[in-house]
């Protein structure tokens, strides 16, 4: 079960296609059948991973004439990065320690 924003993040992730979408979009918004040309699957399939990037918070959509253009949002990847950082200063202990052990060998 989700339970929180960064859990529907962490799940929407898990999938390449989708990790690969929002790659794309960092560099570019882009509507759907541009997002389609650039990988091996269908455009529908394309619209469910960005449908579910959505729900997830990590992409938002606005219209433009016909065509919908998606668009990564910085805050949507928030909640993925708090949660990372929260193992940092404990890594970064670590390396310490192992530098300083090393500089005593």
């Amino acid at each position: 079960m989700i339970c929180d924003v960064s859990d529907a993040a962490f799940h929407a992730l898990a999938e390449p296609h989708r990790r690969g979408i929002l790659r794309l979009l960092r560099d570019h918004p882009r509507s759907v059948s541009e997002i389609a040309e650039r990988f091996d699957i269908t455009q529908q399939a394309v619209s469910q991973h960005l449908k579910v990037l959505k729900d997830a918070g990590l992409v938002a959509v606005r219209p433009q004439g016909q065509r919908r253009i998606y668009l990564v949002r910085p805050e949507g990847l928030a909640g993925l990065r708090d949660f990372v950082a929260e193992f940092w200063p404990e890594q970064l202990q670590r390396l310490k320690q192992a530098v300083e052990s090393d500089n005593d060998s």
